[in-house]
């Protein structure tokens, strides 16, 4: 079986201590401040494009390209405060805690089970989110956003290897041969996912793409 992020550098630290707690491999931890602080970079810009757009309904947004690729659109729908405020407000508080407890792991923490549920959860909703959000920008606001795309991908990472980790450690209970699948295969969920999300995108516009052919 190959290193991966799910169980690279396994050492005692990545186990289950007496007190019942759990930490996690260097990869991992990696993977959640490098995916944290891009949803920051992508959250800040949203902001700022966001407050730009409030004071000016005729700004256009650096990643507003054609009529498809048009953040502008997308940030002025109502979608973009689904809770009354900019969504990437929230993006920039979750984004925020995802890098905090990846720079934790890193410093050797060592977290509890119900922590690590928490974390499933929270990027699940997140993740949930993220795909009601995909479906709008497709289907309703039929427009793209290239920052909002970024989201999506950094919190399906987050969750997926959230999950592939509580997995392994046994923290969802699961068979042995699942755990072993996904420690081996983890790679698949998250590029299946992503070439789901390519190819929605390339049959919703196929109009547009095939005419700049």
């Amino acid at each position: 079986m190959t290193t991966t992020v799910v169980d690279d550098v396994s050492t005692d630290d990545d186990h289950t201590s007496d007190s019942g707690t759990v930490g996690a491999g260097r990869g991992f931890a990696l993977l959640l401040v490098i995916t944290g602080a891009l949803g920051i970079l992508a959250a800040w810009v949203i902001t700022l494009d966001k407050f730009e757009l409030l004071k000016d309904p005729n700004y256009k947004p650096a990643c507003s390209f054609n009529p498809i690729v048009s953040c502008g659109s997308v940030m002025q729908s109502k979608q973009a405060e689904v809770f009354g405020f900019p969504n990437p407000l929230a993006g920039l508080v979750g984004f925020g805690v995802i890098v905090a407890i990846g720079m934790a792991l890193l410093a050797g923490a060592r977290f509890r089970r119900w922590y690590w549920i928490g974390l499933n959860i929270g990027t699940g909703l997140a993740t949930v989110f993220c795909m009601w959000l995909m479906t709008q920008s497709l289907y309703s606001i039929n427009a793209l956003c290239l920052w909002c795309t970024l989201t999506w991908c950094v919190t399906i990472l987050m969750f997926w290897y959230t999950t592939a980790h509580n997995l392994r450690h046994g923290i969802i209970p699961a068979p042995d041969g699942l755990r072993r699948t996904v420690a081996e295969f983890h790679w698949v969920v998250p590029v299946l996912w992503y070439g789901a999300i390519a190819l929605l995108i390339l049959t919703r516009w196929w109009s547009y793409w095939s005419s700049l052919l």
